[in-house]
């Protein structure tokens, strides 16, 4: 219902009540009927639903497919063999399989918690008539037709129409993004173009979550609840859907590919042996066989799946974390990191994130003393012992002005004490003070320049006080206008000599015959450091736009003076928003940079047309209007200072300093991050490869290269720490001259997939090398030609510990995807982490050769050599002189790259 357009009596006879307020037993019908005056509240998902949830990874059901094969297998063979076998394989999956779920839950419900923090908003209790008595209630048992009375600290428990006033203002900016109290009023407004009012136009409501900053007044209640402005925003909080990070999709994208590879490949082989059984042996294959097969199948999902980088993953991002909160970046949601680095789109509140959120007095005209003398003594905000201020924002500044150039307040008021006054009036718009001057008294009237200029009679200059002209009014008008052009707000002041304190302090005697003083120009000042940070947002390829409760002109100078306005772009009110429909606004929202006057539902809207774009979209804010947009939003950007616990809650990140600066910082760690995944995802993957490629070729030749246990080890192991320590690559020196990534780029895309593929097929050339080379030192003898002959524990081992510690050599390659690693400690300094991974890997994969109680666990050699060691060692460190080769080609011959750069793009989508 608009309420706002209609007369009070009108609105008294729908909610059905009376100026006297209810009666006792209609309240308690009312709530009856619609309940409590509470946000309804989110169900809680509990640890359990969240743990399983983990499980559901299509990587992690096939792990635990091949954890049941191998548990049964054990079993068979435990009962062959008359004695119980340890089932290591079977352990280690489960143990893997459990410690990913751990660090894949997250404990948080952004929706729940939100609403938790709107419920604490909300005032605990109310001054309520009723039965024509005031009576102090709970603000949730307050129901539609209650009336309230509000006085200057109270917070609004609900939202009212407004009835009777007395110079009341209402802080709103965490509700509206207005960054001045409203000043209220009660008579019925009048519709615009469209026939409605914008909310924070709304001057006789008031609505819940705000708070009276001034005065005090009436308001019958028209909504409670879910029903209210900040129960619609509790609603979108519930409703907006929250997205998968670009990281999340294309993990999960490719956990679908190695899913469905693993299982092409699993019945490829079972189905191929079963042929090749039937044309040698003329017959299907015994249990004993079908048991083999199984194991290879175990084998493969094994190598196929990279165990570790879920795990490997998670405590990048942690890492990244930690850093970012170092910078006064607090990231509350892991997967979120990443997605700063791909950021294209920031969409930012103007009041508290842009701004100061302090209103400043930054220009001003005529003699400065005395205007800030009378600016500060015509005003009721009072400096505080720690140096602060506290009052109305705006006579805030004005005496903030007046301390900062030798006029503190509390002086003023010992040397000037106020003996009479004329309270603000909306309908006057002026305020006067009368204070003792020695024998005489001296007035200050303070307000709108027009009401103010037409009640002068005389001017202060420079050589004393005559009589004003029309060219000093033209002056004067001349510079309100200047002031005026810069979205400053205008305060005019002026003064009257009394020779004894007036009887009579009527506004009608006070203001008249004035001396004009002069005027202040105000406004909320942009934060210093922000233009730097949108200049170097701009140069990493990223735009800002601004979205504000605040009036036009003011968000279009502040943009403008911050480089947000400019290029052609355009700024546009909600209320023009409104009337385009949304398939011509998503053709048109790259044409706006600046939106004012908007409401929170505005602000989901401008956020969705991006995303729908394909725009990688993050939005920053600091009150409850933004808490919606921000969870729509790729990533949303809370202050952790002046933000609401509303938005904070809901926000994937939390500037600590509220500094908007800060997000250039995690910008470009967010990069960082990201590009070190990509390291590590190119490590792993690479090392998978060679993995299955060596399973594969060794079920077609009919023999055991490696098995599940000596898989597991590598995977957890040997690939952990090298992928790890990629993670702690330094960022490249031009990561923020770079246009963001796009949000569409596979995992694969820049070469990458073309890149893993020849360096697996390497691997798996030196693994098969080293097998067979062990096979000959422990027989004399190469077994290319009869298999059958082959034992395998020599070879076995060669073949691990080449393949492991190749993975290991090959860390060192990815640190560049094309440029040499000998040039790498140069440009980008040494990777101690790495250096240190290599020694951890190097030691315990030669412990686990070299100790006999593992070597019997692994199924290894008993008598494995150094001659047989060091060839080993030897072989793996091969990988890094054929990389390098691979890479100068790739340097020399950037036409090949592109080739199949396009190649593995094409495949991917």
């Amino acid at each position: 219902m608009r309420y706002y357009l209609e007369p009070i009596a009108d609105v008294m006879e729908r909610v059905q009540s009376a100026f006297a307020g209810l009666s006792g037993d209609e309240v308690a019908r009312r709530l009856e009927q619609n309940g409590k005056n509470k946000l309804r509240q989110a169900a809680k998902k509990s640890l359990l639903k969240r743990f399983f949830a983990q499980m559901m990874d299509p990587m992690i059901l096939i792990l635990l497919a091949a954890a049941a094969v191998s548990a049964g297998l054990s079993i068979y063979e435990s009962v062959e063999a008359g004695h119980f076998q340890f089932p290591a394989d079977v352990v280690i999956i489960l143990a893997v399989v459990l410690i990913n779920a751990a660090l894949g839950v997250y404990q948080e419900n952004k929706a729940e918690a939100a609403i938790e923090a709107l419920q604490e908003m909300s005032a605990a209790t109310s001054k309520v008539l009723r039965d024509g008595d005031v009576v102090h209630v709970k603000s949730e048992d307050l129901v539609v037709g209650d009336v309230i009375m509000l006085e200057a600290g109270d917070a609004v428990p609900a939202d009212a129409r407004v009835f009777e006033c007395a110079s009341m203002k209402i802080e709103e900016a965490a509700l509206t993004g207005e960054s001045l109290p409203v000043t209220k009023r009660a008579k019925e407004l009048v519709g615009g173009e469209n026939g409605d009012v914008a909310l924070g136009d709304r001057k006789n409501m008031v609505y819940m979550g705000s708070s009276v900053a001034y005065g005090r007044g009436k308001a019958v209640v028209v909504a409670t609840g879910m029903e209210t402005e900040m129960g619609k925003i509790a609603d979108a909080i519930e409703k907006a859907e929250e997205g998968q990070t670009p990281l999340q999709i294309k993990l999960s994208q490719l956990s679908k590919i190695l899913t469905w590879l693993v299982l092409g490949i699993c019945v490829f082989i079972f189905g191929f042996a079963l042929v090749r059984g039937l044309l040698t042996d003329g017959k299907l294959p015994d249990f004993r066989e079908i048991i083999g097969f199984f194991m290879i199948a175990v084998s493969l999902a094994v190598a196929a799946i990279p165990e570790g980088l879920a795990a490997v993953v998670t405590i990048v991002l942690s890492i990244g974390v930690t850093n970012m909160s170092k910078k006064k970046a607090i990231i509350r949601k892991l997967t979120a990191v990443e997605t700063l680095g791909c950021a294209q789109i920031i969409c930012s509140d103007k009041t508290g994130t842009l701004t100061q959120n302090k209103m400043t007095v930054v220009d001003h005209y005529g003699d400065e003393d005395a205007l800030a003398r009378g600016m500060a003594l015509c005003s009721d905000a009072e400096l505080t012992a720690d140096g602060g201020c506290v009052g109305e924002p705006t006579e805030v500044a004005l005496v903030n002005y007046a301390n900062a150039i030798g006029l503190p307040k509390p002086k003023l008021k010992e040397q000037f004490p106020r003996v009479g006054e004329a309270p603000f009036d909306s309908m006057r718009k002026m305020m006067s003070t009368v204070h003792q001057n020695g024998g005489t008294c001296t007035q200050y009237t303070k307000g709108a320049p027009d009401e103010v200029l037409v009640r002068c009679t005389q001017i202060l200059t420079a050589t004393g006080v005559r009589a004003i002209t029309t060219q000093d009014e033209e002056a004067i008008l001349r510079e309100n206008k200047r002031m005026a052009n810069k979205a400053l707000r205008v305060l005019a002041c002026a003064l009257r000599e009394h020779v004894e304190a007036p009887e009579d302090c009527s506004p009608e005697t006070l203001e008249q015959g004035l001396c004009f003083v002069g005027l202040t120009g105000m406004i909320d000042p942009v934060r210093p450091e922000v233009k730097g940070a949108i200049v170097e947002c701009r140069s990493a390829g990223i735009r800002a736009i601004m979205i504000t409760g605040d009036h036009k002109d003011t968000a279009v100078a502040i943009a403008t003076e911050l480089g947000i306005l400019g290029d052609g772009k355009k700024a546009i009110t909600g209320a023009e928003l409104n009337q385009i429909d949304d398939e011509t606004f998503a053709k048109t929202v790259s044409d706006f940079a600046v939106y004012a006057r908007v409401q929170p539902e505005h602000k989901v809207r401008i956020v969705n047309a991006w995303r729908a774009r394909g725009m990688v979209t993050a939005m920053t804010g600091d009150g409850v209007n933004d808490a919606p947009s921000i969870k729509s939003a790729d990533i949303g950007v809370g202050m952790g200072i002046t933000g609401t616990d509303v938005t904070k809650n809901v926000a994937d990140m939390v500037l600590a300093d509220d500094n908007f600066a800060t997000i250039v910082s995690a910008v470009g760690e967010g990069r960082r991050i990201y590009t070190n995944i990509r390291k590590a995802i190119q490590f792993l993957l690479s090392s998978n490869l060679s993995e299955v490629l060596s399973i594969f070729t060794a079920s077609l030749l009919s023999i055991t290269i490696l098995k599940p246990v000596h898989l597991l080890w590598i995977n957890l192991v040997t690939d952990c720490f090298p992928a790890l320590a990629l993670g702690m690559e330094k960022p490249e020196p031009n990561i923020m001259r770079q246009q963001p990534r796009k949000a569409r780029d596979g995992v694969f895309s820049g070469g990458l997939g073309a890149d893993l593929a020849y360096q697996g097929v390497f691997v798996t050339v030196l693994t098969l090398i080293a097998f067979f080379v062990g096979e000959y030192l422990q027989s004399g003898e190469w077994h290319f030609t009869n298999l059958d002959e082959v034992t395998g524990a020599e070879g076995i081992t060669m073949a691990f510990l080449t393949m492991s510690m190749a993975e290991t050599f090959h860390s060192f390659n990815m640190r560049s995807q094309r440029g040499s690693i000998f040039t790498m400690t140069r440009k980008s300094g040494a990777n101690r982490w790495l250096w240190a991974s290599f020694a951890v890997s190097l030691a315990m994969t030669t412990l686990v050769v070299g100790f006999e109680g593992t070597r019997n666990v692994f199924g290894f050699a008993q008598h494995f050599t150094l001659k047989e060691y060091f060839i080993s060692v030897a072989l793996a460190f091969t990988i890094i002189p054929l990389v390098e080769i691979v890479k100068l080609l790739q340097r020399r011959f950037p036409a090949i790259v592109q080739f199949f750069r396009h190649l593995f793009a094409k495949k991917e989508k």
